[in-house]
């Protein structure tokens, strides 16, 4: 029995590190430059495969957050940004906490102008909090989604149209690499259209 229960938890390990692998985001091959220093010991990636689980963790990492939360999504996908508990989670935070601020980079406007959105709706009320943003031409084709806490929790999809990812719920080295991403592409993405943009800074 113990020999058959190692077995299982040994294949239980390959096959999490070899989708792991598919994001390429191997717990273990992390560059040198991305590995923390003097911080706690990295919590494990998750391996989510359901859009509950992925939403689950989105609102996990939000409620982790102190000061700012970076969203990259395609259209703040109703099935996980458009639900009472996240929307409750994120304004707790907002007006919660000091100086913090949510940003969200969108590739489509369409939704963002038809106001069928809640999030959007709640942007519109707490403008000193969330900014929404289109994502500069040369970013639109990116096909990733993610939530990142600060810069250490993060729920990341290679593709936004799938419910395939990971989670790391205490993960700087993973966080920070795709906030560095979200940090380029915000910053390229500040001249849109006024009626776009539903905050300021």
């Amino acid at each position: 029995m113990a020999r058959q229960m190692a077995a299982t938890r040994g294949n239980q390990l390959t096959n999490t590190s070899a989708r792991l692998a598919s994001f390429g985001l191997e717990d273990s091959a992390l560059p040198p430059t991305m590995q923390p220093v003097r911080e706690p010991a990295c919590e494990t990636l998750h391996v989510l495969s359901s859009l509950e689980e992925v939403r689950t963790a989105t609102e996990t990492v939000a409620m982790s957050g102190q000061r700012l939360i970076s969203i990259m999504t395609p259209d703040l996908e109703p099935d996980i940004y458009d639900q009472a508990p996240l929307l409750d989670i994120i304004k707790r935070f907002v007006l919660g906490h000091s100086f913090a601020k949510v940003r969200v980079l969108v590739r489509d406007q369409a939704r963002l102008v038809s106001g069928a959105n809640h999030f959007i709706a709640m942007a519109h009320r707490l403008t000193s909090y969330l900014e929404i943003r289109v994502r500069a031409s040369q970013f639109r084709a990116l096909t990733a989604a993610y939530c990142i806490a600060d810069d250490r929790a993060i729920v990341y999809r290679l593709r936004a149209d799938r419910a395939e990812g990971i989670a790391g719920f205490n993960n700087p080295p993973i966080a920070r690499q795709f906030l560095q991403e979200f940090d380029a592409i915000w910053h390229a993405s500040g001249g849109e259209e006024p009626e776009v943009r539903v905050a300021r800074r």
